[in-house]
């Protein structure tokens, strides 16, 4: 069984299917504490959650008909049996599944499964106070059809995302995103950061999302 806190169907607001419409479904609890999180109502042990077996968010998935599936929390990779529910999504022939995970977690249980889902990755930065907790060996498994997603928050955030990005050359690796912690840097100050290292391959994105609705809003 899954502890999912809310499912519904909207646009990707980032990654590579950025405006596309998806299903997503968030599951309770996460291991880290970021300072910007946004989905901090949905991280702890005792948020409220519904659960279900892998049939019903298949049949939910199926029922919406909409192609892309995207997992998200709290922490996806935290939840047990979650192969089971990829198979599960592969036999019933969803095949655009996408896991958004904090980079703390080891991408290897899905290292060649015929059902591997795109991962977005996230590199914790300085600003988040969660930088420690990176798992650095997953830059060994990710490939094109997944993202690393540097969320900048100040300069200093900036210039350790340039430094990762270059130590474990992740440009043609796989696809790279800056984007900015809501309200705390501006796209222009990214912007300038990327032409003043010539980040060739790096893309800026925004968080379509926020700027469609209401920030603080749920089910979007």
């Amino acid at each position: 069984m899954f502890k999912v806190v809310e499912k519904f169907v909207s646009i990707n607001g980032e990654g590579t299917k950025c405006g596309e419409l998806a299903v997503f479904i968030r599951f309770q609890k996460c291991n880290l504490q970021c300072s910007y999180c946004d989905t901090q109502w949905a991280c702890t042990e005792d948020a409220p959650y519904e659960e279900m077996a892998a049939s019903d968010l298949v049949a939910y998935v199926l029922e919406t008909g909409v192609e892309n599936v995207t997992l998200t929390g709290g922490e996806p990779l935290l939840q047990e049996n979650l192969e089971q529910l990829l198979l599960a999504f592969s036999d019933a022939g969803i095949g655009s599944v996408e896991i958004e995970t904090n980079g703390s977690c080891s991408l290897q249980p899905f290292h060649d499964k015929a059902y591997r889902p795109a991962f977005t990755v996230d590199y914790k930065l300085p600003s988040s106070g969660m930088e420690r907790h990176m798992h650095i060996e997953n830059y060994a498994r990710v490939t094109m059809a997944d993202t690393v997603k540097f969320v900048c928050g100040s300069y200093e955030d900036l210039q350790r995302a340039g430094q990762i990005i270059r130590e474990y050359r992740l440009i043609g690796k796989t696809n790279v995103y800056f984007s900015p912690v809501f309200g705390q840097i501006t796209p222009a100050e990214i912007v300038d950061f990327m032409v003043g290292e010539k980040l060739n391959g790096v893309r800026l994105q925004l968080q379509m999302h926020k700027f469609i609705w209401d920030p603080n809003e749920r089910g979007v």
